[in-house]
């Protein structure tokens, strides 16, 4: 088993209603970062990269790609500021969004 230098989790949009989504532990897509799959090893990480391309040719989400995250309390949380800001919502009105 290759580990990977930070764990990763999958995300991309739902087709129906443009949402970002991200790759479950259980396999479904999840609205929610917070109960996305992190991915430790390579092994682990060609898994999710077939489920999600699956999932794309399914017309179940569309573009998806790994994200790297971090663990807190078991939660992955996104590295980059663009992914925390998906994960979020819109950063004009907190009255709109996710927050």
């Amino acid at each position: 088993m290759t580990n990977l230098k930070n764990p990763i989790s999958l995300t991309a949009n739902n087709l129906l209603d443009g949402e970002a989504v991200w790759l479950g532990k259980n396999g479904h897509w999840v609205k929610s970062v917070s109960a996305a799959k992190a991915f430790h090893t390579q092994e682990e990480r060609q898994l999710a990269e077939h489920a999600a391309a699956r999932a794309d040719e399914e017309n179940l989400v569309v573009e998806p790609y790994e994200i790297e995250v971090r663990l807190e309390d078991g939660a992955p949380v996104p590295l980059k500021f663009r992914e925390r800001i998906r994960a979020q919502g819109p950063t004009i009105r907190l009255d709109l969004g996710k927050q």
